[in-house]
């Protein structure tokens, strides 16, 4: 075992470390850390030496004389070089898989699966899992060797899709800028960035695909609401299995009616509609976990942490959100702005990287919007919303008596007309940079992983149909189309609730639904809640959460969240 340049005995260097106190931490401790300081999460692999551990070493006192050691000179490798020694036969497929994880900053992990049962004699079956995509398993009669053979199937599938590697590695300046925003990027960044996108094509569209896949058939159904798919908004679930879509949505409006009455849906855009569809479906897994059935209860993705006493996401499940359209707000940072590179106060001048209002259909920054906001229906933008979810969870509050925060794993745009994800990088991971230390237990900043892959629909020009909002999730017979401006289904709808058609996404009907959870799960003190907004209240940690997350964005200077009147959640069932 290498140790600088000698050569110590592993089990004597684990013996001193237990009598200096540096025993190495543990998964646990690895995982607070990186909550701690906004990281994100990787998986817990038996790494191989890293290159990361070479560029540490290079860093401290260089090899005196002509002589350097193998990895002084392994350390400098680009991925083609790394690639060619492999398929020369020179290199362990195991090794060149945790090579190219560093270099192309992709997530790598081994996971034993099963499958041997049907093979004469005891084998071990593993699979590699690159960023989040299992691949074919390996079988072996060691694991060492089931690693191995897993290595060389992905890297059968991974080498394809790298094209040819002929620069340097990527530098620290490829990630996302930190606040202060640097200047734009440079040539070279941009092609790391393409670099990095190409590395696995396959992982990067079978979310759209799948997207596109489900509207087809919405579409096919009811052709007269396809020119409403061009908003459209939609969250995968990511297994063993593949990506499934289990909700989705499409609007550009929010509504002019003040009703308070919770039958009365406000916010219309995309990506809130595909959120709410979002909720429907967690409602519906949690009564198939409380129902007295038990093949329902296996079915239900959900799991009871005995920890939290609440439930969470079952292991291997993901959640993924696609857009068609780049956000309405912050996140449309025009692309040929010019920051100074040594603070962001050209951005606040600008009123760009503030908080938004969404009023009638226009956005308006926070510091500007004074004179918009009078007597009209007002919400945070689309942006700042998908934000604040990546702090608290797509879960809200009343699901938050039932269930651990739900964050996305990754965000991808395939809008068209969008040349980079900076201002939705900027938005949604950098603004609230350092929140977590500062939030209750559980909650935490969820950096996603935000992408561009194709667009799945193109926007219609039937201007009638586009102030229509379609709304579907899993396990629905049918859609739901609501007319953006006023709030409520039209007649014409595939789906409709009852004569005075409120839609399933309103207040009332996720109260209802909430009540029903509360009831399955046998939890008197929530229904013994009379109204939405007690029920609201009395989601502590999740409130809590929210006025950290409203503190910390006007301490930085994006200005002040919107204050909804307390009446309009002020409703009974």
């Amino acid at each position: 075992m290498w140790c600088g340049l000698r050569q110590t005995p592993v089990k004597a260097l684990a013996v001193l470390d237990m009598f200096n106190g540096n025993m190495p931490m543990g998964r646990g401790c690895c995982y607070a850390q990186a909550l701690k300081k906004d990281l994100p999460i990787q998986p817990y692999v038996d790494h191989k030496p890293s290159v990361s551990i070479f560029n540490q070493a290079e860093q401290e006192e260089k090899p005196r004389g002509g002589y350097r050691p193998e990895w002084y000179n392994k350390a400098r490798c680009t991925p083609q070089v790394v690639i060619d020694q492999y398929l020369q036969g020179e290199t362990h497929p195991v090794s060149v898989l945790h090579e190219l994880s560093q270099m192309l900053q992709f997530q790598l992990a081994f996971k034993e699966t099963g499958g041997t049962e049907n093979i004469p004699g005891f084998y071990f079956a593993f699979c590699a899992i690159i960023d989040g995509v299992e691949h074919k398993a390996g079988v072996g009669i060691t694991k060492k060797d089931a690693k191995k053979n897993a290595a060389k199937l992905a890297l059968d599938d991974l080498l394809p899709t790298l094209g040819n590697y002929t620069s340097a590695l990527p530098d620290k300046t490829d990630a996302p800028p930190p606040l202060p925003v640097n200047e734009e990027p440079s040539n070279s960044q941009v092609s790391h960035r393409t670099n990095r996108e190409r590395r696995n094509p396959t992982a990067n569209l079978q979310i759209p695909h799948a997207v596109r896949d489900q509207l087809a058939k919405l579409m096919n159904n009811h052709p007269e609401f396809s020119n409403c798919a061009g908003t459209t908004a939609a969250f995968v679930i990511q297994t063993v299995s593949g990506s499934e879509v289990v909700a989705l949505g499409t609007g550009n409006y929010s509504t002019r009616d003040n009703t308070s009455n919770g039958r009365v849906v406000h916010d219309s855009h995309a990506v809130v509609t595909a959120r709410r569809s979002f909720m429907r479906y967690l409602y519906r897994h949690l009564l198939m976990f409380y129902s007295k059935t038990a093949h329902l209860t296996e079915k239900s993705i959900f799991q009871m942490n005995s920890s939290s006493g609440l439930l969470s996401l079952k292991s291997g499940i993901t959640l993924h959100l696609y857009m068609n359209q780049l956000p309405k707000g912050s996140a449309q940072i025009p692309a040929n702005l010019r920051l100074n590179p040594r603070s962001i106060s050209t951005l606040q001048d600008n009123n760009e990287i503030s908080l938004h209002l969404s009023v009638e259909e226009k956005v308006f920054s926070v510091f500007s919007a004074t004179e918009q906001i009078t007597s009209k229906m007002v919400s945070m933008s689309a942006t700042d919303k998908i934000t604040q979810w990546q702090v608290l969870g797509y879960q809200g509050a009343l699901l938050s008596h039932f269930i651990e925060p739900v964050y996305v794993q990754t965000i991808l745009i395939g809008d068209s007309g969008c040349k980079d994800t900076r201002g939705m990088e900027i938005s949604v991971s950098q603004r609230v940079e350092g929140i977590t230390p500062q939030l209750p237990i559980y909650y935490c900043l969820e950096r996603p992983h935000i992408r561009l892959v194709p667009f799945v629909a193109t926007c219609g020009t039937d201007g009638g149909h586009l102030v229509n909002c379609i709304n579907w999730s899993e396990g629905d017979s049918s859609l739901e189309v609501v007319d953006g401006l006023e709030g409520k289904t039209i007649e014409e709808s595939p789906f409709k609730s009852g004569f005075a058609l409120a839609s399933r996404l309103c207040k009332a009907a996720m109260f209802h639904r909430f009540k029903l959870v509360a009831k399955e799960a046998q939890k008197q003190n929530l229904l013994s809640m009379s109204s939405y907004r007690e029920a609201k209240t009395m989601a502590e940690p999740y409130q809590k959460a929210k006025t950290v997350l409203k503190e910390y964005l006007s301490q930085q200077g994006f200005g002040s969240w919107l204050a909804k009147c307390s009446i309009s959640d002020n409703f009974s069932m």
